[in-house]
C-alpha cells in the first residue's frame, strides 16, 4: 500500500526533519474510516482518513473533537494517541484527515479464555475515562436508535419482542448526571499488548456528554454479541465494582440498554464487517442478528 504523493507531502510535512516513510499498510476493524499505519525511520505513526460518503458532512467535525480530546489526554497522561496534525478539508490528503502517533498493541476479540480478563480490563478503563472531566465542553450525547425508525430483522418470527424492546425506548430519556463519554467505547477501540496488558484507547471521534449508561450499554452490547450475555453482565458489574456510577433502578438501566442494542438493527453489519476483517468470519450478518434478537430477550427479561 501507498500513500499517494500529495498525502505523502502533507504527512512529511509534520514529521521530523529527513524523516522517511519506510511502508504503509492499511489497519483492519474501523468501519468509520480508512485507518493506515506509517512505519517510518522515526518510528510508527497512523494517518485517519474518513472516506466514507455518508460521514462526509460530519467528518470535519469529528476530526476536530478528536483532536480537542487527545489533547485533553495527553496533558491527563492517559494513554491515548497524540495528535500530530490535521487536514479537515481534505484538500491534501483527498479526505479529512488526522495524522496521529500509533499506540503499542493490538486489537483483541477472539473468543477465547482470555476474553473474561479483558473484559474486567476494559471495565476498569472506562470507569476511569468517566472520571475525566475535559477543559472544553462537548456535544451532548446523539442516540443512535429512534423510535419509529428501527429496522426489524426481515426473517424474525419475534416480531412482538422487537416491538416491545421498542415501545421501551419511546418515552423522553431518563435524566442522568452527565459524563464525559468516549461514546464508541468496545473491544474493537481497545490496544492490548502480547501479555494481556491494556496499552490504549483509540478512535475518539465520537466522544460527548451524557450518562454513563450509554457508554456501558454500548460495551455491553458488543460484548454480548462477540461473546454473550454473561460475560456483557460480567463487564457491567465490573464496572460498577471500578468505582462506575450507573442508574440504580431497573427501568432506566434497561432504557439505555436497549436504546444502544437497537442501533444495531437488524443484522449488525457494521460491527460485524469490521470484526470478519480480524478474523472473527463466524460472525456472519445471520449469525449477528440471532445474537442481538437473543440479547434483546434477556435484557427484557432481566430487567423488564
Amino acid at each position: 500500500m501507498e500513500l499517494d504523493p500529495k498525502t505523502r507531502r502533507w504527512t512529511l510535512s509534520r514529521l521530523p526533519p529527513g524523516t522517511e516513510i519506510l511502508a504503509v499498510e492499511e489497519l483492519r476493524g474501523g468501519w468509520s474510516s480508512l485507518v493506515r499505519g506509517l512505519h517510518t525511520s522515526d518510528g510508527d505513526y497512523v494517518l485517519r482518513s474518513m472516506t466514507r460518503p455518508e460521514l462526509a458532512e460530519r467528518a470535519h467535525d469529528m476530526l476536530t473533537r478528536e483532536t480537542l480530546v487527545l489533547r485533553m489526554l495527553e496533558s491527563a497522561g492517559f494513554p491515548a494517541p497524540r495528535t500530530l496534525g490535521t487536514d479537515l478539508s481534505g484538500d491534501q490528503c483527498g479526505w479529512p484527515s488526522l495524522l496521529m502517533t500509533r499506540l503499542p498493541g493490538r486489537v483483541e476479540i477472539g473468543d477465547d479464555g482470555a476474553a473474561g480478563t479483558r473484559a474486567l480490563a476494559l471495565a476498569r478503563r472506562l470507569a476511569a475515562i468517566h472520571r475525566l472531566r475535559p477543559p472544553s465542553p462537548l456535544p451532548e450525547y446523539v442516540p443512535w436508535a429512534w423510535p419509529g425508525e428501527i429496522k426489524y430483522p426481515g426473517h424474525t418470527v419475534h416480531a412482538e419482542l422487537w416491538r416491545r424492546a421498542e415501545d421501551l425506548i419511546t418515552r423522553n430519556p431518563p435524566r442522568y448526571p452527565g459524563r464525559f463519554l468516549h461514546r464508541d467505547f468496545h473491544p474493537g477501540n481497545v490496544l492490548f499488548d502480547d501479555t494481556g496488558a491494556l496499552t490504549g484507547v483509540i478512535d475518539w471521534t465520537e466522544s460527548s456528554y451524557g450518562p454513563a449508561d450509554l457508554d456501558v450499554a454500548h460495551c455491553a452490547t458488543m460484548l454480548a454479541l462477540l461473546h454473550g450475555d454473561a460475560l456483557s453482565d460480567a463487564f457491567v458489574d465490573a464496572y460498577r465494582a471500578a468505582g462506575g456510577q450507573l442508574a440504580t433502578d431497573r427501568a432506566t438501566h434497561l432504557y439505555w440498554r436497549l436504546l444502544d442494542a437497537l442501533s444495531f438493527a437488524p443484522d449488525a453489519p457494521n460491527a460485524g464487517e469490521a470484526w470478519r476483517g480480524l478474523g472473527r468470519h463466524d460472525l456472519t450478518p445471520d449469525v449477528l442478528a440471532r445474537a442481538l434478537e437473543r440479547h434483546l430477550g434477556y435484557l427484557i427479561r432481566t430487567f423488564g
